[in-house]
């Protein structure tokens, strides 16, 4: 009986190894078994999509959100929705993994997808590590880890050659602006204030105790900024008009040194690969002689 029982234990090891190796936990602490990379996925965020496409998993992407337009080829993709994806499309797409944003996942769907037994994987990056995090273990739900831990290792690569470019240069103070009204900005504990950080800025909204605070015009007058930075694009960050509000604050420092700063928002905004692009070209704009022209790469 001791010897059977002990063929027993031996057997079943290899079988609870392999099912530890397709466990997975997401950023909202859920835990998910795959017996298998998952053929048919629903992605609710640009960022997801472009992470999805950059590991080589494209064609097992069947439903996007309207937002999600890069790379060119999920413009084609079925759409669920955009902010607020409608649950009966994702549906009949008939998904074996969907991956959302924590900020945008509602609780009905949650819940559906769980009744369902559906796999659900929310993401939530607060630092650009979290980033490659989230393009490695997407690598490794799909069986692309070889895929994904390349492109992970080239985006580390190039985020730590800006680092060390900027390492001893003047850091002027930026002001990066998130929204207009109410007046918004990225704080601690958001990869925005990162990016600001490893480019060589200093984010007057370090002090923040949130990672996307409220500001008021007279704090951010208090803080001077030397560079005010903003998102721009179609449909996406802030309009000409906006901006050009910020002439009239003529105390302010970026004013009387004309430096308003201007990045696709795609390219800021989105926790996904691209984010390194948003990156350099920011390095680029804050220290224009230490990046000659040419990429960074």
């Amino acid at each position: 009986m001791k010897k059977r029982r002990q063929q027993g234990i031996l057997t079943g090891m290899p079988f609870m190894a392999n099912l530890a190796s397709r466990t997975f936990v997401d950023d909202a602490g859920r835990k998910i078994f795959l017996a298998d990379p998952p053929a048919r996925i629903v992605s609710l965020a640009p960022s997801v999509t472009e992470m999805l496409f950059a590991v080589g998993a494209g064609d097992q992407v069947v439903g996007v959100t309207s937002f999600c337009d890069y790379p060119p080829e999920a413009q084609a993709k079925p759409k669920v929705g955009g902010a607020f994806p409608n649950l009966e499309v994702v549906l009949s797409l008939k998904p074996t993994l969907v991956v959302a944003p924590l900020d945008f996942i509602r609780p009905d769907m949650v819940a559906k997808l769980d009744q369902l037994k559906i796999a659900l994987f929310i993401l939530d990056a607060g630092t650009l590590e979290d980033v490659l995090r989230h393009i490695q273990t997407i690598g490794r739900i799909l069986g692309r880890s070889e895929k994904a831990d390349a492109v992970a290792a080239d985006l580390r690569r190039r985020m730590t050659e800006i680092k060390a470019r900027t390492a001893d240069a003047a850091r002027p103070r930026v002001f990066y602006v998130l929204n207009s009204d109410p007046l918004m900005t990225a704080g601690p504990g958001s990869f925005i204030h990162q990016l600001i950080e490893l480019a060589g800025g200093v984010n007057v909204a370090a002090g923040a105790p949130v990672s996307y605070p409220r500001l008021s015009l007279e704090e951010v007058v208090k803080q001077d900024p030397q560079v005010i930075l903003f998102p721009v694009g179609d449909g996406e960050g802030i309009p000409d008009q906006e901006q050009q509000r910020w002439l009239r604050w003529t105390t302010l420092s970026a004013v009387k040194q004309n430096r308003f700063v201007r990045i696709p928002s795609v390219l800021l905004d989105r926790p996904g690969p691209r984010v390194v692009d948003g990156l350099e070209l920011l390095a680029r704009q804050l220290h224009p002689d230490l990046f000659p022209p040419g990429g960074t790469r």
